[in-house]
C-alpha cells in the first residue's frame, strides 16, 4: 500500500484533517507533514491577539499521521473493507515550544507494539527549524464500526 493510498483512507476530512504529506510509511513507523493554515477557526480564539496552535490539535495531528496511518499501513488492504477503524485510546504529550499560524511541522512515529488489535507508538513533531515542539507516545486500538451511519 502506497502513501496516497493510506491518505485516501483517512477517516477524516477538512477541516478535521491534518496530514499534508506522508513523507515514510513501513512496519517500523511513519513520516509526514501537516501545515497549520492561518485560517482555521481554533485560531480566532487562542491566544487572543496571540494565535498559538492548541496542544490538542498537536496530539491530534500526531495521532492522524503517527498512529492511525500506521495503522492503516499495518492493517493492509483488509482494514477498512472489514468497517474497521482506529480509536484513540492513551496519550502521553510533552509540549516544549508553541506551534504557531502558518507553521509546518513534521511528524515521525515508531511503533513500540502492535498486538492484540492494540498499537502503541512513541511520536514526535518537529518544526521547520528541526526542533522538537511536542513529544510522547499515542496508542489506539483498531475497533469495529458499530453503528450504521
Amino acid at each position: 500500500m502506497n502513501a496516497q493510498q493510506i491518505l485516501d483512507k483517512l477517516p477524516y476530512s477538512k477541516p478535521f484533517l491534518f496530514v499534508d504529506e506522508l513523507l515514510h510509511i513501513d512496519e517500523n513507523g511513519a513520516k509526514g507533514t501537516y501545515t497549520y493554515a492561518k485560517e482555521l477557526d481554533f485560531y480566532k480564539g487562542h491566544f487572543k491577539d496571540f494565535p498559538v496552535t492548541p496542544g490538542v490539535i498537536l496530539t491530534e495531528t500526531m495521532a492522524q499521521i503517527g498512529l492511525v496511518c500506521l495503522g492503516i499501513y499495518l492493517l493492509g488492504d483488509h482494514n477498512l473493507q472489514a468497517k474497521a477503524t482506529v480509536a484513540l485510546t492513551s496519550s502521553t504529550i510533552d509540549f516544549l515550544k508553541p506551534v504557531f499560524p502558518n507553521e509546518k511541522v513534521t511528524v515521525t512515529s515508531e511503533k513500540v507494539y502492535f498486538r492484540f488489535n492494540k498499537l502503541s507508538c512513541n511520536v514526535k513533531m518537529e518544526n521547520e527549524a528541526g526542533e522538537i515542539v511536542c513529544k510522547g507516545n499515542i496508542a489506539g486500538m483498531i475497533t469495529e464500526k458499530s453503528h450504521e451511519q
